[in-house]
């Protein structure tokens, strides 16, 4: 293909990059975020574009049935996989960006006709490395997310030094790469990297996950910037760059929700030394109560709080969730939501079910800004969350003691929907399902508000 003149490939490759940074800026309110999105698809598409036409010797036909079936696969997934399915569908897509990392830097290294300077070895060597990591890293993200792997961590005798132990085998042959050239190193380099994102990632059991996600996503964004250096691609290496720190930032933000040292999460040890309990709530006694109670408690109290989670995800009960507030309005009842920054399995999961069903975004409150009202509401009906408003977290030697919480145990009347008596992500049994002020209501999300909608009318 014909190359096109250097300083128009700069240009659109920036006007490329601008809209990167504006899409990711748009998808920080769900308000913006269709926009977002829209301005984000716009961008890559102006980059693939750009590159067709950088000089470079291409196979057309392979490289146009590879866009062909990704985006045949890419629109089956967009229109099958369930809300509920987005956090392991996110951790696949990662993997994705990892193996291309890898991939192309392999393809690079084993290039003959060019000769690599030693800062290039560099960025091969963190490209690749990075790379590896995030590819079988978010494998195993994926199985755990989806149950394939069990959701348990998986801690043996060693685990820390055998870790250690990859990370010096790693270094010692990406050194031997920067040093010799040495195509065989870089692969057992390569090789080791993905052995090591398998051990950091199987001590972290399934209540971690949305942070470990959160965290790949950040890798994966390194990895394609360090890639970008190797091809001296302007746009992958500002795209990546993107990634990278906004994937840092939300797990920042996730950690502090969660409290958790960053510092353990980016050396997969959180969540490997503790031995959680598993304690059955069937021995102990809990009121239970219908639709009816439900509904004659609501229309009568002044302030309704409701604490969506993933059970709300799991049986798409935001829109009947969303008549239920507008008939408690219509009484004169003040409705708001409590949303947990990690409530469901993804963060903003519940934001996003929300803005699904048109709730109006003044009646959907943070977790900081809420807090301080559980004391003074009549009613707090928590929908399908468990482990975000377990008071355990204020309990010295709990698996979650410190995890900021909704504190939903001060309100006058607690309400529980829950399909059983099950526990949460983290395995330990919720006390505030036992207090004499909770009243469980055990069903199907959708079909537990629906009810409680007729009762009201």
């Amino acid at each position: 293909m014909m190359a096109v003149n250097a300083n128009l490939t700069s240009a659109t490759y920036l006007i490329a990059a601008v809209l990167f940074i504006f899409s990711l800026k748009g998808l920080a309110s769900p308000t913006s975020a269709r926009l977002g999105n829209t301005l984000g698809m716009l961008g890559m598409a102006i980059a693939v574009m750009t590159t067709f036409f950088v000089g470079h010797t291409l196979i057309i036909p392979l490289i146009a049935g590879a866009i062909v079936l990704g985006a045949v696969v890419g629109t089956l997934a967009a229109k099958r996989v369930q809300m509920t399915k987005m956090p392991e569908l996110v951790a696949l897509m990662h993997s994705f960006v990892g193996l291309s990392a890898v991939l192309i830097a392999i393809a690079a290294v084993f290039n003959t006709a060019e000769h690599h300077s030693s800062v290039q070895r560099i960025e091969l060597f963190i490209g690749a490395f990075i790379g590896a990591i995030t590819f079988t890293a978010s494998v195993v993200a994926f199985g755990k997310l989806s149950g394939k792997f069990g959701s348990k961590p998986a801690i043996f005798k060693g685990q820390h030094l055998l870790n250690f132990v990859l990370v010096l085998l790693m270094l010692g042959f990406g050194i031997l790469f920067y040093l010799q050239s040495s195509q065989s190193a870089f692969l057992i380099m390569c090789g080791l990297a993905l052995m090591l994102g398998i051990t950091l990632i199987i001590p972290i059991g399934g209540a971690d996950m949305p942070v470990v996600v959160s965290m790949l996503n950040s890798y994966s964004g390194w990895a394609a910037a360090g890639i970008g250096f190797t091809l001296n691609n302007s746009v992958l290496i500002i795209a990546g760059a993107c990634v990278g720190a906004s994937g840092a930032i939300l797990s920042y933000i996730m950690c502090k929700a969660m409290n958790r040292s960053i510092i353990a999460v980016m050396l997969g040890g959180f969540g490997a030394e503790a031995a959680v309990e598993v304690v059955s709530g069937a021995q102990k006694a809990v009121k239970s109560g219908s639709a009816d109670d439900v509904a004659f408690l609501m229309a009568n109290a002044d302030t309704v709080i409701i604490v969506p989670g993933y059970g709300l995800a799991v049986s798409r009960a935001q829109h009947a969730l969303q008549e239920l507030t507008t008939r408690l309005i219509e009484k004169g009842v003040k409705v708001k939501y409590a949303i947990h920054p990690v409530a469901g399995r993804m963060p903003g999961h519940m934001n996003v079910l929300l803005a699904e069903a048109d709730v109006p975004y003044e009646q959907v409150v943070e977790m900081e800004d809420v807090n301080n009202e559980f004391g003074q509401t009549d009613v707090v009906f928590v929908i399908g969350a468990n482990d975000v408003v377990n008071p355990a977290a204020k309990k010295a030697g709990s698996a979650i003691y410190g995890m900021p919480i909704l504190e939903a145990y001060k309100a006058k009347t607690v309400i529980v929907n829950k399909r059983s008596m099950a526990t949460g992500y983290a395995g330990l049994d919720n006390e505030l399902f036992y207090l004499d002020k909770t009243m469980m209501v055990f069903g199907d999300a959708k079909h537990v508000v629906e009810s409680i909608v007729k009762a009201i009318e």
